[in-house]
């Protein structure tokens, strides 16, 4: 598929992460209004991550001729999530906070920052 689909699929399933996640992270946790929302959340976090690991690296060093080093945060995505889904399901709150917290400053805020860098679509978008 061609990268310019791929970036925007992923620009339409990550952007209302941040807002979402922010707005998940802020407020009271445990109300049936929280779960579906994180429901939604993790939901889309997990397609933007599939959607990544087919998007080849443009910038910095390369593995396997596709995969760079923000493809971590893929797989730091497919990790978190899943093992978040068990850790509530086991009623481990604090462990599920924390993979939440880390997951959102990872994939969110470190990742997404990334975005911005010279040779990246959103550096050229919003600084040329």
């Amino acid at each position: 598929m061609e990268y310019k689909y791929l970036m925007y699929a992923h620009l339409i399933t990550v952007v209302p992460c941040v807002f979402i996640g922010a707005y998940l992270l802020a407020v009271k946790k445990g109300t049936p209004f929280h779960r579906n929302l994180g429901k939604t959340y993790m939901l889309l976090m997990m397609i933007t991550a599939v959607i990544t690991l087919f998007m080849p690296a443009y910038v910095g060093p390369q593995f396997l001729n596709h995969f760079g080093l923000i493809h971590l945060f893929s797989f730091l995505t497919l990790y978190s999530i899943p093992t978040a889904i068990i850790a509530i399901k086991k009623k481990q709150i604090k462990k599920h906070k924390l993979k939440m917290i880390f997951l959102y400053v990872g994939a969110i805020v470190i990742a997404g920052g990334f975005t911005f860098t010279p040779g990246r679509y959103l550096h050229t978008f919003f600084f040329r």
